[in-house]
């Protein structure tokens, strides 16, 4: 029996190698879904947001950064979250309020938990992998090209601080 199982456990190992990093499909803010497997060999800034936060603020660092490193392809993902009870009530007045008052174009998923039981299983993987989960609103995950979290950064790190931006880069280079 425990050699099935430690066969097993090789089995899912190796599966989980060769798949390679996190995974997880989010619900869009816009409908359908975001994959972070599709954006696999780009690096990727996951950000859990709050539109009533001190922090949203950073929207505009934000934004700054997608600017400045998407042709080079960075994304940006805004994952808004009530879990911190600083979100607005529905996923049409997160995206009208980050549109009309930080102009945003950067993707954005729906409401989504992103810490403790409930976290989505992207939020879930990371913590499992890292030890690292959201304990504020604009916590900052930065996910290399092979799939695998580069650095993690809290809320108080300003996305276009030059120690997040020189996280950006290496991770791009």
């Amino acid at each position: 029996m425990v050699r099935i199982l430690l066969l097993i456990a090789l089995i899912v190992a190796g599966h989980m190698a060769r798949a390679g990093g996190l995974t997880g499909t989010f619900a869009s803010i816009d409908g359908g879904t975001l994959s972070v497997e599709d954006w696999r060999g780009q690096p990727v800034l996951i950000v859990n947001t709050a539109s009533q936060c001190g922090f949203t603020p950073q929207y505009e660092g934000l934004q700054e950064v997608w600017d400045t490193y998407r042709d080079q392809g960075l994304v940006v993902l805004a994952v808004p979250s009530d879990d911190f009870n600083q979100e607005l009530s529905s996923a049409a007045k997160v995206k009208e309020f980050c549109e009309l008052t930080y102009g945003l174009d950067f993707p954005m998923t729906d409401i989504t938990h992103v810490k403790g039981r409930k976290a989505h299983p992207f939020f879930q993987q990371v913590k499992a992998e890292t030890g690292f989960e959201p304990a504020w609103n604009f916590n900052k995950i930065l996910v290399g090209r092979d799939g695998a979290v580069v650095a993690t950064f809290g809320s108080v790190a300003r996305p276009n601080s030059q120690k997040v931006l020189s996280a950006i880069e290496t991770a791009l280079n």
